[in-house]
């Protein structure tokens, strides 16, 4: 049996933990917004007056695998079952770098295609993968996680929408453009440099704030880098030097208001881990260091700009495939902690997400969890009702603190994208990471099932969901009869005009629209990109 051991009396973070908390743990910088209400800024206390009584959490679950068939298939169960919305998951061999899935380096592991996501060639892939749902009226999130994935994943979702005739600003959802998954934790083996990406970010905000007044064009996932290792409020303070580097350069440019831009930017992703109270501090405080460093910094005080907006994905790392049934009570605790904390939306990861991605029935029972907490459990009653617990408010100024001294930290290495660049980020996060494998594999830290309370009972044998086999042979028949059938010279052109606005200082999206609607692929966008911007230069050994 685990023994009891010194680390339960600090945070995963290393904020140590007092025996019990009173008034006087507040600190007197905290106690305004202690005083504050819900709704109102800094919105420590939540970002709207009655929160879930008026506006509950929205739900959504990342889906996708194997062919744009199948991501249709699930979207339309998970939307069948109560989702609220989708977030669609692409493949990664192809996706992450830009490949055609006959690139030499997709077909070295075409056994793995399709496991991760569907495999998207090109526009016609996201007709299939949409048909049957109402874009209109169902909030999207087209995944395109990846910076230079993103501006062709956004292009093609909207121009299955245009071919519908459904106006852009009736469109709702979410791009993301993430730097965390890709420079920091999985790095392909090609990408483009991190300010040729700051410049497709800024293109898509830009364009959202012209055409699209509905739709989110990034949400900075610092789940992604917290589940690189990135501690709470590591994963705090990156978010919003990230933040800081959008802000900037879309000042620097001077196109569209400032504020616009910090309402576009103001949706970020958290991941939410297993240290429960640690987590809502997390969330609760997320949102007062965004107002404060809107006003602090750029003398931004719109509310809607000022109010953030958080998506919360459960940590799929604290996932184990050992006695993988655990996963329902630590996603269903995950859960909890992140709406305790107010956030807008969340997905809960499946219970066999550390053997594969989630089948048919994890993904109906991280729904099932998240249903009995709105419907059965009254915890839509109250606005913030941890607001005022003389522990999370203490532990949320201690976390502001540190991340306050983070974003200090990564600015003086020469920014957020310089922190990347050379290192310095990946450096912190392995630390991070190889001191939480140490103390897992020393059993200093009990994860049940794994290092401890190793017998099992369960009569449930769960094997890994492969989804379709046939994923890479059907890309590339898809594929092959795109070229085959295309306009070839509409083509060629639409991506000639890309590569010249990509040369010049053009917004990108209207040409990659463009080149989506002549149906141009996935790997002839990655090419233009390549030629045009080069190659990230990897800054750690692989």
């Amino acid at each position: 049996m685990a023994a009891h051991d010194h680390r339960s009396h600090c945070t995963i973070s290393g904020i140590p933990l007092a025996a019990c908390y009173g008034a006087d743990d507040i600190p007197p910088t905290a106690r305004a917004a202690v005083a504050s209400s819900p709704g109102a800024a800094p919105y420590l206390r939540g970002a709207y007056p009655a929160m879930y009584r008026e506006r509950p959490w929205r739900i959504f679950q990342l889906s996708g695998f194997g062919n744009p068939a199948d991501e249709n298939q699930r979207i339309r169960f998970l939307l069948g079952q109560g989702e609220h919305g989708f977030i669609m998951e692409h493949d990664r061999n192809t996706a992450d770098h830009l490949y055609d899935v006959d690139h030499p380096e997709v077909l070295a592991r075409r056994e793995d295609v399709g496991l991760t996501g569907a495999v998207i060639m090109g526009v016609r892939d996201y007709e299939t993968v949409l048909d049957g749902i109402a874009l209109d009226k169902t909030y999207g999130h087209p995944g395109g996680g990846v910076v230079q994935h993103a501006p062709f994943a956004l292009s093609c979702y909207w121009t299955v929408a245009r071919r519908r005739g459904i106006p852009f600003d009736q469109l709702s959802g979410t791009g993301q453009s993430d730097y965390f998954l890709t420079y920091l934790g999985c790095i392909p083996k090609q990408q483009v440099p991190t300010r040729a990406g700051l410049r497709l970010c800024s293109d898509i905000i830009e364009f959202c704030a012209e055409h699209l007044p509905r739709w989110v064009p990034v949400s900075i996932a610092g789940y992604n880098g917290a589940d690189t290792g990135l501690n709470a409020w590591q994963e705090l303070g990156a978010t919003f030097a990230n933040a800081i580097e959008f802000l900037d350069d879309v000042r620097a440019r001077g196109r569209i208001p400032l504020e616009q831009a910090a309402r576009g930017v103001g949706g970020v992703s958290f991941r939410v881990a297993m240290d429960f109270f640690e987590e809502i501090a997390k969330l609760r405080v997320a949102r007062k260091l965004w107002s404060c460093l809107l006003r602090e910094r750029y003398g931004i005080t719109d509310e809607r700009a000022a109010r953030l907006r958080i998506h919360v994905v459960t940590a799929g790392s604290a996932m184990t495939y050992q006695q993988p049934l655990n996963n329902l009570v630590r996603g269903t605790l995950m859960g909890l902690a992140a709406v305790l904390g107010g956030v807008q939306s969340l997905g809960v990861s499946g219970y066999d997400e550390a053997l594969s991605i989630p089948s048919e029935h994890a993904h109906q029972m991280s729904l099932r969890i998240q249903q009995v907490m709105q419907h059965e459990a009254n915890l839509t009653a109250v606005a913030d009702p941890l607001g005022g617990s003389y522990f999370i408010e203490s532990l949320g100024a201690a976390l502001e603190e540190k991340a306050r001294g983070f974003i200090a930290e990564i600015e003086a290495q020469g920014g957020f994208l310089a922190s990347l660049d050379s290192g310095w980020l990946h450096k912190r996060a392995e630390q991070n990471q190889l001191a939480l494998f140490d103390d897992i594999e020393s059993g200093a830290r009990t994860v049940v099932g794994v290092n401890d309370f190793k017998h099992d009972q369960s009569p449930f044998a769960i094997d890994g969901f492969r989804g379709s086999s046939d994923a890479f042979e059907q890309a590339s028949r898809r594929l092959a009869e795109l070229r085959r059938t295309r306009h070839q010279r509409a083509t060629d052109c639409a991506l000639k005009a890309l590569a010249s606005t990509c040369r010049g200082d053009g917004n990108v999206m209207p040409a990659m629209m463009a080149a989506v609607d002549a149906d141009a692929t996935v790997g002839e966008i990655g090419a233009v990109f390549r030629d045009c911007f080069g190659d990230w230069h990897i800054p750690i050994a692989m």
